[in-house]
Formats: structure tokens, C-alpha cells, sequence
């Protein structure tokens, strides 16, 4: 990737920042697209001179996007949305990038989907994510897709949001009383790190993987049960677990276009499908990727949620 131009549209983003940090280790050099490219200024430093470029760019408004991408060697496609407008971010957005990286010449474009990806799934993200590789394939034949599980790291919005719940949560004697909606669901959880690695060695060897589609997960399949007492084990606080019924679950889910519910009718339905590998596409080993456990990286950033930081640590080690 030395020299070569790579263009991330979204590049400021949670794993966005990651795959900016490891292109420009192995030489590459960045342009990182965002509607308000201010918001990416923190990767300044992180390059040498010349090294990263930032540019204004509305994924809905194609004009915008062609302009962005003119002169790239490889294009990534790193944006995504919770809704609503689901159509225009993850299929509209992504037919434009792939069109306007065919026609400036790049060799690669590659398309971060989603582990979930069905056409046929009853949830909108699931199916948009579906109908934006489709979307890909179609503007540029070549398109590499990664399919990552849910993507974990120091500024996720996965383990970070129910490590601050279980820490804030009402207690009973001291121990935290936590409901838990979908205790069985599954997950595969995959470090930020090894999907920005894959992103980089899949652009290294584009013309391998070209047209391919590669799952990312970690090394462990956990229930949502299971995750949430982990977390508690993690950040030491004590907890009961309530696990309720699907029933009450959606319930809830349907008031989620209230301000603080704590999850959307949409992300119900993604939780009703375990988001683990299929074990029919290549993964991370495809591209020489050891998957990262959570147990060994985790602790480092979760040390927020002790009541004490890592002063609490310090005193339970004594």
C-alpha cells in the first residue's frame, strides 16, 4: 500500500479511525471523507507531511462523492446509519461510491457490511446492509465486502453501553438490578483492531480477494447472558440479572422511538438473528488474522466502569 491514494469515506469514524491508523503505518497515504471533515482532524498527527488529506463529501448527494474519491487508488466505504434514512447511507450512498471509484480508475473498492446481511431479514439495517453489497457488486464487480460481528473496542457503543449500564444501574443491598432482553441471543464479537488489519491486507491483495465476501468475527461465540455477566465480573460490580420474557421485550422495543429507550424496534428484530460466522464464507484467517479475544484487551478501557478506576484494581490485587 506504500504511496498508494486510499480514500475512506467515513474515515472518522469509530472503526474508520482504526483503518486511517493502519494504512497510514503501512505507508499509504489517506483521505478521509466526512460530511463535516472537522470531525476527523484528530488523525492529523497520526501521518507524516502530506500524508492525510481531508474532504467535505454527503454520501446521499453523488455529485459530492465523485468529486471525492477523483484519483484514488483503492476507495473504502465505512459509513452506516441506525436509521432512518437507512435506503440513501447504506445502498444510494454505496452505489455512488462504487460507481465513482470505477470510474476514476481505482483497482479496489471495498464495502464494510454487516455479519447479518439478509435481503429477507425482517430488520431494516440487516436488509439495507444486504441491498447496499448488491449495490457494490453491481457499480463494481470487484468489490470486496467485510462482514464484521459486532465490533468492540475502547470507543464502541457495544461493550462501553452495557458496561455503563450495569454500573449505573439501581442496586438492591448493593448489588445492581439489571433487566436483560434477549438473554440467549449470540454474538461473535471481533476487535477494531483486527478489522481494520483486515480491511488493509484485503486492499494489499485486491486482486485475491476481488468479488469476495469475508465474515469477521472474534475467537468466542457469547450469549447476551453471558456477555453481561462478564461485564459485571469485569468492571466488579455485583449484579441479578432478570431476564425477561420476548413478549415484554418487544414491548419495549416498539416504545423505541421514545427519547432514552433503551433499544429500537429495528435493533429487536437484529437481536432476534445470532449474529455469529456462518461458516461458509472465509474469515479473518483468510487474511492471516489471529481473532483477538475480548478477555485480553477489554479490561484496559472497561477499568472506567470500577467504582474506584484502577484504583479499585489496585486494592483488590492487595
Amino acid at each position: 500500500m506504500k504511496d498508494k491514494l486510499v480514500t475512506l469515506i467515513g474515515g472518522g469514524g469509530f472503526v474508520g479511525r482504526y483503518v486511517a491508523q493502519e494504512l497510514l503505518a503501512a505507508g499509504a497515504r489517506i483521505r478521509v471523507v466526512e460530511r463535516d471533515p472537522r470531525r476527523a482532524w484528530f488523525l492529523k498527527p497520526l501521518g507524516g507531511l502530506g500524508q492525510t488529506q481531508f474532504v467535505a463529501a454527503d454520501v446521499t448527494k453523488p455529485d459530492t462523492i465523485a468529486r471525492a474519491v477523483a484519483g484514488s487508488d483503492a476507495v473504502v466505504y465505512l459509513v452506516g446509519t441506525w436509521g432512518p434514512d437507512f435506503q440513501g447511507v447504506h445502498v444510494a450512498g454505496v452505489r455512488a461510491a462504487a460507481k465513482a471509484a470505477r470510474d476514476t480508475g481505482a483497482t479496489a473498492f471495498l464495502h464494510l457490511s454487516a455479519l447479518g446481511a439478509d435481503a429477507e431479514s425482517p430488520s431494516h439495517y440487516y436488509a439495507s446492509k444486504a441491498a447496499g453489497e448488491a449495490a457494490a457488486r453491481e457499480a463494481f464487480p470487484g468489490a470486496i465486502v467485510l462482514r464484521p460481528s459486532v465490533v468492540f473496542g475502547p470507543e464502541d457503543q457495544f461493550l462501553n453501553r452495557f458496561a455503563r449500564m450495569i454500573g449505573g444501574a439501581p442496586g438492591i443491598f448493593g448489588r445492581a438490578v439489571v433487566p436483560v432482553l434477549r438473554a440467549g441471543a449470540k454474538f461473535q464479537p471481533v476487535h477494531v483492531v483486527d478489522v481494520a488489519r483486515a480491511v488493509v491486507r484485503a486492499l494489499e491483495a485486491s486482486d485475491v480477494h476481488a468479488g469476495q465476501r469475508i465474515e469477521a468475527t472474534g475467537p468466542e461465540v457469547v450469549t447476551m447472558r453471558d456477555l453481561l455477566r462478564w461485564l459485571s465480573e469485569t468492571i466488579g460490580r455485583e449484579a441479578d440479572f432478570i431476564e425477561l420474557p420476548d413478549v415484554l421485550g418487544q414491548a419495549i422495543a416498539y416504545a423505541g422511538f421514545l427519547p432514552g429507550a433503551p433499544i429500537k424496534l429495528d435493533q429487536w428484530k437484529m437481536l432476534k438473528t445470532d449474529n455469529v460466522a456462518s461458516g461458509t464464507l472465509p474469515g479473518l484467517e483468510s487474511l492471516g488474522i489471529a481473532p483477538t479475544p475480548m478477555e485480553a484487551v477489554a479490561s484496559s478501557w472497561l477499568v472506567q466502569y470500577r467504582k474506584a478506576g484502577r484504583f479499585g484494581l489496585r486494592a483488590k490485587a492487595a
